[in-house]
């Protein structure tokens, strides 16, 4: 299947929708497509029609299972691609003038997760955690959280439970979900693409200057601290990624990274 293929684009009406598309590996996203969706986002924020931008993808089983791991084995330069094309994706999401909805069908993790937690709007098929579920692994698997991994859950759930996702790496289902108010809508699992359209078609019903200018207004109060967050990331990557250090030497590193991060 070919990069065009793996993520499918299309407007109707005043809706955008990008449609991930690589079910036999679980809808994991390669350095390519990474690239690709970055520009399909910026090709709806500037398309003058559409006034929502809908992120789904095909099958039941998995919305996204993250970053294509086997990409990035054995490759270094494809692993630097990943984590910056992943942040820039993130960023993206967050800071596009045009709200974003995310639709769930199935098992979320890693960057599946945070394009999600990234969204304006996160919209869930009602589905046993079985089926559905989100999952934040790096610690488990020995991944340092990048590409806005600490930073997105933080600003969607709050510290204590962020800690909680983070540094379990448990499984968290549509009811727990709720129990955060954190999905915007849950809707019945055979009813999820109609119903979530139809929330697209009410948002594309409100005033243009309006819609746009509440998400700039939210973007802008956040701007510096949300760079600075991604900028944080990167460089105690780069740190915990080194040579083994001594609690000294810990420690004042940290120290640094508090005059810095003020």
């Amino acid at each position: 299947m070919s990069d065009q293929e793996n993520l499918l684009y299309e407007t109707k009406g005043r809706i955008a929708t990008i449609t991930i598309n690589r079910p036999d590996k679980a809808h994991s996203f390669t350095v390519a497509m990474l690239k690709t969706m970055y520009d399909l986002l910026n090709k709806a924020d500037e398309d003058e029609k559409v006034k929502c931008i809908l992120i789904r993808s095909t099958e039941k089983r998995f919305f996204c299972a993250g970053y294509d791991l086997k990409e990035v084995q054995d490759s270094p330069e494809t692993a630097k691609q990943i984590i910056e094309w992943g942040r820039k994706v993130n960023e993206t999401i967050l800071m596009l003038k045009k709200p974003i909805i995310t639709q769930i069908q199935g098992i979320t993790v890693g960057f599946g997760v945070l394009m999600t937690l990234a969204s304006d709007f996160r919209i869930f098929a009602d589905r046993p955690k079985e089926e559905l579920y989100l999952r934040l692994p790096e610690i488990a698997i020995s991944i340092f959280p990048q590409t806005g991994a600490t930073l997105l859950p933080l600003l969607a759930f709050g510290l204590t439970y962020a800690k909680n996702v983070l540094f379990t790496s448990d499984k968290i289902g549509v009811e727990e979900l709720k129990n955060i108010n954190f999905p915007t809508r849950v809707f019945p699992a055979e009813s999820l693409e109609a119903d979530t359209l139809a929330f697209a078609k009410q948002l594309g019903k409100y005033q243009t200057e309006f819609l746009f200018t509440m998400k700039a207004m939210l973007r802008i109060m956040n701007k510096a601290y949300i760079k600075s967050c991604f900028d944080l990331e990167d460089e105690c990557a780069t740190f915990a990624y080194g040579s083994k250090k001594t609690n000294k030497e810990l420690d004042e590193f940290f120290k640094e990274l508090h005059k810095k991060y003020p």
